[in-house]
């Protein structure tokens, strides 16, 4: 089983928590499906699961979704939160013939909360599973336990648990799933020659401090974000800022090179980039010299 890495970041006036959320009702004009779980909230965030209908060739993975709704005003956060913030976590324990679940993020944003930038969404959006059965022949039942938050002014821890059978019977939920696999960031290489593209990545020492600077080839006139995550979960970099541009059609971004676990070095460390340009959204995985 994968289970997300849950940690908890904050300054005094990012998050306060107040109590557990637990079952809420179904949303209303939902209809009841075997394709979906019930929904499981209250007012402010709700959750469910969803099953894709079984592939035409019958071969795994099977495809899954979680499916969160956003009170307006409320948003929630992305695996790497930024400078404050709790990540979702995720257990599928007590599933039944579920070997490994892959979870596959839509592209994030860039948030200001209480004077800081946290990275997450502000809106409904859907997180794809891919459900890697133990056997086959036998049915798949997925159990999902998600503790994640979701902030207006205070930040409200949640705790949901949901519980589908998975590929069983034809799902009305397949557009609705492609659409949400069409939001998750393109696998990208560093260097490739495309119209939005993240060129180069290198380190740029300047004491005191010492830099990461980044070029991304963008369309003109289009707004591109971009956010860096280290080689594992107890990194911490800060979200990269653009700086001044290089050359017409490159946008440049900079973070400084803090926040490694104690021991850890930045020179061949795998940094995960994310950029995200209106819909579309890449990522490179590479490592920084």
């Amino acid at each position: 089983m994968i289970n997300g890495v849950y940690r908890l970041r904050r300054s005094a006036a990012a998050c306060a928590l107040a109590v557990w959320l637990s079952a809420g009702p179904t949303q209303a004009g939902e209809s009841a499906s075997p394709a979906a779980s019930s929904w499981v909230g209250d007012g402010r965030s709700a959750v469910r699961l969803l099953t894709g209908s079984p592939n035409s060739a019958g071969t795994a993975p099977l495809l899954g979704g979680i499916e969160i709704r956003l009170k307006s005003g409320w948003h929630t956060y992305w695996r790497y939160p930024g400078d404050a913030g709790v990540p979702p976590r995720f257990d599928f324990t007590g599933s039944d013939n579920v070997d490994a679940v892959t979870v596959e993020w839509p592209a994030p944003q860039r948030i200001p909360e209480q004077g800081l930038d946290v990275i997450g969404y502000t809106q409904d959006f859907i997180l794809l599973l891919l459900v890697q059965p133990h056997n086959t022949d036998r049915p798949v039942k997925l159990h999902l336990k998600l503790e994640y938050a979701v902030c207006e002014r205070l930040c409200v821890p949640v705790e949901a648990s949901a519980e589908l059978a998975l590929a069983g019977v034809h799902s009305p939920y397949d557009a609705l799933l492609a659409e949400a696999r069409s939001r998750i960031p393109q696998k990208r290489t560093l260097g490739e020659a495309s119209t939005f593209a993240v060129r180069a990545m290198q380190r740029e020492n300047s004491p005191p401090r010492s830099r990461a600077i980044v070029d991304i080839a963008t369309p003109p006139d289009t707004r591109v974000d971009l956010f860096a995550e280290g080689p594992t979960a107890e990194w911490a970099l800060p979200i990269p800022v653009p700086v001044a541009a290089p050359a017409p059609g490159v946008q440049r971004f900079a973070f400084d090179l803090v926040g490694a676990p104690p021991g850890a070095k930045y020179d061949g460390a795998l940094i995960t980039l994310t950029a995200v340009a209106g819909d579309a959204a890449i990522e490179v995985t590479a490592a920084l010299h």
